[in-house]
């Protein structure tokens, strides 16, 4: 069981930590809510869309994504949508970083539909998940399945808090706001990139 928990600590661990979409949103929402728990919202969202995904793909229900073309192609075309759309919004979007701007911060309802949004309408977080994890469950069976699936959504958590944590601090210290104003540039550019990526893949 060690080895099942251990495993999917690695692999969980290795596939969220490289810049993505989530991790900026989460970064990014972390550094400008006027208090932390103004960002749990995108926090929680995203741990849980990893959970539901993880679960899915450790159970094999959604290999069934990867068997329809149609569906696939569907999945692919909302994603870039949302990229697209997502990318807009954080590059007009202004760095607050006191109270008084606080009616310019994401509410809790748009963190949580982006934060679903960029999770499980983003193919590259399906694929990870379907592709990486669902395949390497195979080699468990029973309880060790279990653990592995455990490990990998506990990764999920701890990260997206620490990393909400990780830019409330940040956002802190960059009284000026050009760090988050520079990092909100490279969110829409990670977004545009990452669905330019997806439409190439498309066609």
């Amino acid at each position: 069981m060690l080895e099942a928990i251990l495993h999917g600590f690695i692999l969980a661990l290795g596939l969220i930590l490289p810049l993505g979409v989530q991790n900026v949103l989460v970064f990014n929402q972390g550094a400008t809510q006027p208090q932390f728990s103004r960002a749990l919202p995108v926090i929680i969202t995203a741990s849980i869309c990893d959970t539901l995904l993880i679960s899915l793909a450790v159970l094999g229900v959604s290999m069934v994504v990867l068997e329809y073309v149609w569906l696939k192609t569907a999945l692919l075309s909302s994603g870039i949508c949302f990229l697209l759309y997502m990318g807009f919004v954080t590059w007009r979007s202004k760095p607050m970083m006191d109270q008084q701007d606080e009616k310019d911060s994401f509410s809790a309802k748009r963190q949580i539909v982006f934060a679903m949004s960029v999770s499980l309408l983003n193919p590259h977080a399906i694929l990870d998940t379907v592709g990486v994890i669902g395949t390497s469950s195979l080699t468990y069976l029973g309880v060790e399945k279990l653990a592995f699936a455990v490990s990998c959504i506990l990764v999920s958590w701890v990260w997206f808090g620490g990393l909400g944590i990780v830019g409330r601090m940040s956002g802190k210290l960059d009284k000026s706001g050009r760090f988050l104003f520079i990092l909100n540039r490279i969110s829409a550019i990670v977004m545009w990139g990452t669905a330019g990526f997806i439409g190439f893949k498309l066609i």
